[in-house]
């Protein structure tokens, strides 16, 4: 499979033509592909944290910066975002206008699907050039931007959704498996591969993340040494594994307060804070406000953007 060609002029029009169809006035827009969403803004955001979970993400059009433990990432048109396990960033649209908004794509990937695509594969093959971290951005291909368009076109064809969806999707993921994204993918599915274990150890976290407990008892989950899982955890994720664990807790509480409409102190006890004082410390340092002119901020921000 030849992965190096990028598209072309026309390919990545196209795909921004078929997403702006879509997408016709600013927000998040699902549709009956479940793994496909698709996004609009007609200016720049503000940084805001959030959890980006195993998939892939384009800007279609227009521009994005995500910043993951303060390392920087920015992509747009034709370039490829993936991340291989859920990853807690700073995400923001940096290049948007009314006449040309930013245009984003996002697809969702499974990792027991992606576990048995890559079973299915000669991934004895050399890897693409990348890195081994939970997060990549590279220079989208030919054959990636044909896939999607093709995807993205079967929603005109409701009939085919069902028989044709999951089979495009395979070949997404046999072409990011064999592209420069693999580094990036082939840890997380690699049998005892210690990328692999630190993505059992997240999988476990995010189910657990409200609970108290020792943090070697992560350690031994991954079957490491202290050192060696923390060491493995921070090459990954580009954070410890109690920074990570803060931003679960801090991004739940911030969650919580927006939609059940609960005080922070309500909110630090749900996540598994003892102390309301250093909840409101840490909760400052991430989201740059305390928590109640946060949550007011961003209400406001939301009545704005309904207006």
């Amino acid at each position: 499979m030849n992965t190096s060609h990028n598209p072309s002029s026309a390919a990545r029009a196209e795909l921004a033509r078929l997403v702006g169809a879509i997408a016709q006035t600013d927000g998040e827009y699902a549709n009956a592909i479940p793994s496909l969403k698709f996004y609009r803004r007609s200016v720049i955001s503000e940084p805001m944290p959030c959890i980006y979970a195993l998939g892939l993400g384009l800007a279609v059009q227009g521009g994005k910066r995500v910043t993951l433990a303060g390392e920087i990432f920015d992509y747009g048109q034709g370039q490829s975002l993936v991340t291989s396990l859920d990853l807690p960033v700073v995400s923001y649209v940096t290049r948007a206008s009314g006449p040309e908004p930013y245009l984003g794509l996002w697809v969702e990937l499974d990792c027991g699907r992606l576990a048995q695509v890559a079973a299915g594969m000669d991934l004895s093959l050399p890897l693409a050039s990348g890195s081994a971290r939970a997060l990549s951005v590279v220079d989208l291909d030919e054959g990636l931007t044909e896939a999607l368009i093709r995807l993205v076109r079967l929603l005109g064809e409701p009939q085919l959704i069902k028989q044709l969806a999951p089979l495009i999707e395979q070949e997404i993921m046999v072409r990011l498996l064999l592209g420069e994204h693999g580094a990036t993918l082939r840890q997380l599915v690699a049998a005892g591969s210690p990328s692999q274990q630190i993505s059992r150890v997240i999988n476990w976290l995010r189910q657990h993340y409200t609970e108290d407990f020792p943090m070697d008892d992560l350690a031994a989950q991954a079957h490491m040494s202290p050192s060696t899982f923390r060491q493995h955890f921070r090459a990954v994720t580009n954070m410890s594994p109690l920074q990570y664990l803060k931003q679960l807790r801090l991004q739940d509480a911030r969650q919580l307060m927006l939609t059940e409409d609960i005080d922070a102190g309500s909110a630090a006890v749900r996540v598994g804070y003892e102390s309301a004082s250093q909840f409101s410390r840490e909760y400052t340092r991430l989201f740059g406000a305390p928590p109640l002119r946060d949550i007011r901020r961003l209400q406001e921000r939301a009545l704005t953007e309904i207006r």
